[in-house]
């Protein structure tokens, strides 16, 4: 718990001297801005959502998306139901006979961090009221939207995570659901979560021992430890490095070279998908487990939770600033 409390705060001290033009859109990508007002035919919804950026690039049929959290970086129940309406909006705008849709990229705006996972806050108070049933509908929620996401929402696009900054929990987890992970170079990943005597409930087990093996999920899971994007690139979960401040650019890079391939890179995730099924009646009884787990949490781990959410607190108002 030390050390990934010392990890935020070193980070927390970090923003102030944090580049804007690293987070998100940098300077020369005003175009893209500039692009998304001009389609008129997508549900203006899509561009509002409170917690989330949303920007079209209709040269490459490609949806930027940008996470943009009010508080602590996290899958707060507000921030999953923009992802909700986000994933909805996409599926009724989006697609054969409608506005064409090649590419989905999520990042973050939140400076030096992707995500830190799942709601800490709510997760405490509800375990100290015993309520079983409101962390099970959290985490179905979560699995709902990850699996949607691993199927590419049954449109014909390539989904890409772009990770400027720490993921981790929950956030590694989310990541773990697109086709193509491009990180900066500091980028970080880390599963926090035996810290307080739980697991990552959402997607770990179920993608990682597929695309690792069980031994390998299991290190990383268990490890206790913060992995560098440059080792996620050499176990094959990151796809792509990219220097500090180039994500964008690379995402674009990739686009750009992706074009002519596209149908068979399209093709190629949807045989990976029938290779390796995961349904969501298997994610979600793993959040049972999960919810279950919980309910045995000491009030020791309690406080755990409580000194790691007051960390990613401080993260989150320092970015807010």
């Amino acid at each position: 718990m030390d050390r990934l409390s010392s990890q935020l705060d070193r980070l927390n001290e970090s923003l102030s001297d944090s580049d804007d033009s690293v987070i998100g859109f940098g300077p020369g990508e005003e175009r893209l801005v500039q692009e998304s007002s001009r389609h008129l035919r997508i549900d203006r919804q899509l561009f509002e959502l409170s917690e989330l950026d949303v920007l079209y690039q209709g040269n490459h049929a490609a949806l930027w998306t940008f996470m943009r959290p009010e508080g602590r970086p996290s899958f707060t129940p507000s921030m999953l139901h923009d992802f909700e309406d986000w994933q909805r909006l996409i599926v009724e705008n989006f697609g054969s006979g409608q506005v064409p849709l090649r590419y989905l990229i999520l990042g973050s705006r939140a400076p030096g961090v992707y995500c830190f996972g799942g709601d800490l806050e709510l997760f405490e108070r509800l375990i100290r009221n015993r309520d079983r049933d409101g962390l099970a509908r959290y985490g179905y929620r979560c699995v709902e939207i990850l699996h949607r996401n691993m199927n590419a929402l049954d449109l014909p696009m390539l989904t890409i995570g772009l990770v400027q900054g720490a993921a981790l929990g929950g956030g590694f987890e989310a990541l773990l659901s697109f086709d193509h992970i491009i990180a900066e170079r500091s980028a970080t990943f880390g599963m926090p979560e035996i810290l307080f005597g739980l697991f990552p409930g959402m997607g770990a087990h179920a993608i990682l021992s597929r695309k690792l093996g069980s031994a390998m999920a299991d290190r990383l899971i268990l490890s206790n430890r913060t992995y560098t994007a440059e080792e996620m690139y050499d176990l094959g979960v990151v796809h792509y490095l990219a220097e500090d401040g180039e994500g964008v650019a690379v995402c674009e890079d990739f686009i750009q070279k992706s074009e002519r391939r596209h149908p068979g890179l399209v093709n190629a995730r949807k045989a990976m998908r029938v290779a390796s099924p995961i349904d969501l009646l298997e994610l979600k009884r793993i959040v049972d487990l999960w919810a279950d787990a919980a309910l045995q949490l000491t009030d020791g781990d309690l406080k755990v939770m409580g000194r790691l959410t007051r960390a990613q607190q401080r993260v989150g108002n320092k970015a807010a600033a």
